[in-house]
């Protein structure tokens, strides 16, 4: 009797200790995640006479994932310049744009599926600072508000610590009235896609 009932116990012991690691092991968003931003793009469309044009995007994000469906996450990204024709306050040029750093505050809602792919939605409020170049009449740095919505996916490895990113974000930015004629007399739209590896920093 007692022999048996050893061996209950030790079989419900490595029963527990299996689904405990199948548990930990299960691919999917960690409470804190990070998320690096390597490659990207910005691209604002054409307004009021000024040209449409595109900055090459790197960054970061951190997310607190709150419950499997609802996560708050800051983000900051810079938008390095890149030579393009330009045209705006009647002019034409061949020119490579201002850098920008945009930054924001997000809510995320994810679907809560038992595969490694989540796809989420997202949106929030922030601010784009353009820094200053004098050839384009931008003679000091600009900041603008901006609000952003959009969606992406998440996939995870299947240890659960790391994973891969596509996002896709829908941007306005506010006019201003002492802006310059390149950028930010009128409101402003744009469309921001990046690649990012997340990284789960507390599972």
């Amino acid at each position: 009797m007692i022999r048996s009932t050893a061996i209950l116990i030790a079989l419900l012991s490595i029963g527990g200790v299996t689904r405990a690691y199948a548990q930990e092991a299960t691919p999917g968003p960690g409470t804190l995640e990070v998320t690096i931003i390597p490659a990207g793009g910005t691209f604002f469309t054409s307004g009021n006479g000024a040209s449409s044009f595109g900055n090459y995007t790197l960054g970061g994000a951190l997310t607190y994932n709150i419950n499997r469906i609802v996560g708050v996450e800051g983000e900051a990204s810079g938008s390095l310049g890149i030579a393009q024709d330009l045209q705006f306050g009647g002019l034409s040029t061949h020119h490579k744009t201002p850098n920008t750093l945009a930054y924001s505050g997000n809510l995320v809602l994810s679907l809560p599926t038992q595969s490694s792919f989540v796809p989420y939605a997202t949106g929030g409020i922030g601010g784009l600072t353009m820094f200053n170049d004098a050839t384009l009449g931008v003679n000091s740095n600009q900041t603008f508000l901006t609000g952003n919505a959009g969606a992406g996916v998440k996939w995870y490895a299947p240890n659960g610590q790391w994973g891969l990113r596509g996002d896709y974000r829908f941007m306005v930015t506010q006019s201003q009235s002492n802006a310059p004629a390149f950028f930010g007399q009128d409101r402003r739209y744009g469309h921001r896609v990046y690649v990012g590896v997340i990284i789960n920093a507390v599972r």
